[in-house]
């Protein structure tokens, strides 16, 4: 069954269950599990065993990330504790004055916080729930908003572990910078880029349609907030606004500093030595460093005045460790899923190379082709970097060094962050839900028709660069798109809203 269309079915049929049944868990172990018999030859005893060895293998290779989320979980229930995220949003409510000014703060917010996707989407959701919860912003809205600035502005941000792990995705013998390439794949990156247009028009003009506006209606009419019902830490101390600002302030700066002592350093004050540390750093074990450094800060910032007790510190741990237990069960179930499909069991990447090579390449149709099975993959993966990692050597090998190859390897990224946006097993789309506070199937049925929209619009954009061999003629054409979708749909939106 290796490298064959068998390889395609477990992604299928975990995604298919969850979107039908609404329930992720038992979908990505059916998923999973049909994986491992397509592996073992229909036997369930070694397909049991496969299932389970590959488990224990991706949480031995992703332990930095689980712990990473485990220590962000116990902080965010410390802010919360303190009463700091309780007088954070009574301050906010008196700056932000609307609905649409506490839309434009959650995406401002998750634009900053540019350095590592998993932290964007969990920082954004613990600050701004307060707020948009007074606006009456649906969960599954704020985890569109949250889910949409974290990737795309990952992938544009010349320092960030996105960055990183485009450069390592280059064959070492491609005698190709892998930074510049990735330098001047920004501007073409239309996915990315028409998203983050897309989520502005979508809050200065204040609508919503397709399935969030269906789903938006819905919610506001019951009078009830959409969230899972997680939130349930007490609140002890009288923490006031710079409690939760501060710890923030200083976990964005030690995550930051972990990463460019985990990629060896700057030896000097340049943006190329910037760059390089980035390229270089481990992202899983500078989070861990980073999230710890910030527990320690919060303790002494905590404890010696007052505003948390030691044992009310301490009761924060179980508190914080429950309340990620959702997001990490998902997240090991999906790499799981992840690793039946690999090069040492279905092999799914050696499916997908045997549609895309050299003798069968139509150069002009390349960009759009790539920018489709880039999404395809990613979709049922769940991941945008082993998407990298398969799809670019590809790219590399078909057009070596020029023009074609930047925009091609920029549709690869543009199809492999919309792939993970709307592919309920990726770790952002289950972390932005969990930032949320959101039913992931609620999260994930709301964002789609959103995320598909744009896909559209790139794909014409891809298209037109590669017949014209000019990644900013595709960049123009994708903007004027842009701008004609947004104006019917908004006048559509305005007319079912009088209605």
């Amino acid at each position: 069954m290796s490298a064959t269309i068998f390889a395609v079915l477990p992604p299928i049929i975990a995604i298919a269950l969850a979107l039908i049944t609404k329930e992720v868990y038992s979908s990505l172990l059916i998923g999973i599990f049909a994986g491992a018999l397509l592996f073992c030859g229909g036997n369930p005893l070694h397909a049991t065993e496969t299932t389970f060895s590959i488990m224990g293998s991706k949480i031995s290779d992703n332990i930095g990330i689980l712990i990473f989320l485990v220590m962000l979980g116990i902080l965010v229930s410390l802010v919360t504790k303190s009463g700091a995220s309780r007088a954070y949003g009574e301050w906010a409510s008196h700056v932000i004055k609307s609905r649409r000014g506490s839309l434009l703060a959650t995406s401002f917010l998750g634009m900053f916080i540019f350095v590592d996707d998993y932290f964007n989407c969990l920082t954004v959701g613990t600050v701004m729930r307060p707020v948009t919860d007074k606006y009456k912003v649906t969960r599954a809205k704020l985890a569109y908003i949250i889910d949409a600035t974290a990737a795309p502005v990952c992938i544009i941000a010349p320092i960030s572990s996105w960055a990183a792990a485009v450069t390592s995705s280059l064959p070492e013998d491609a005698g190709i910078n892998g930074f510049t390439l990735f330098l001047s794949t920004i501007p073409f990156n239309l996915y990315a880029l028409l998203t983050l247009a897309f989520i502005l028009w979508l809050m200065i003009a204040d609508v919503d349609f397709m399935a969030m506006g269906k789903y938006n209606k819905k919610i506001l009419e019951s009078g009830k907030i959409d969230s899972t019902g997680e939130e349930s830490t007490v609140i002890c101390g009288s923490g006031s606004v710079k409690d939760l600002i501060i710890p923030i302030l200083f976990l964005i700066v030690a995550c930051i500093s972990a990463m460019i002592y985990s990629g060896g350093g700057i030896h000097e004050l340049s943006f190329e030595a910037i760059s390089n540390a980035f390229a270089n750093c481990s992202s899983s074990d500078a989070l861990v460093l980073g999230s710890f450094a910030a527990l320690v800060f919060t303790f002494l910032m905590y404890v010696p005045r007052g505003i948390l007790t030691f044992s009310q510190f301490c009761e924060s741990f179980t508190a914080g460790f429950k309340a990620m237990v959702p997001a990490i069960f998902i997240l090991t179930l999906a790499w799981t899923l992840s690793g039946i499909c690999s090069d040492d069991y279905l092999n799914l990447r050696g499916f997908v190379a045997g549609f895309v090579n050299p003798e069968s390449a139509i150069g002009l149709f390349m960009p759009a082709l790539f920018f489709l099975i880039a999404l395809g993959l990613a979709f049922a993966t769940g991941t945008s970097w082993g998407t990298f990692s398969i799809l670019i050597p590809i790219a590399v090998s078909i057009f070596g060094a020029n023009e074609m190859l930047t925009i091609t390897v920029a549709a690869c990224l543009a199809g492999a962050v919309c792939g993970d946006h709307i592919s309920p097993i990726s770790d952002t789309t289950i972390l932005a839900s969990a930032g949320a506070q959101c039913h992931h199937i609620d999260h994930v049925s709301t964002q789609i028709p959103y995320a598909l929209s744009i896909a559209a619009i790139s794909f014409v954009g891809y298209l037109v660069a590669g017949l014209s061999q000019n990644g900013w003629a595709g960049l123009a054409v994708g903007a004027v798109l842009m701008v004609v979708y947004a104006a019917v749909m908004t006048r559509m939106a305005k007319k079912e809203a009088q209605k």
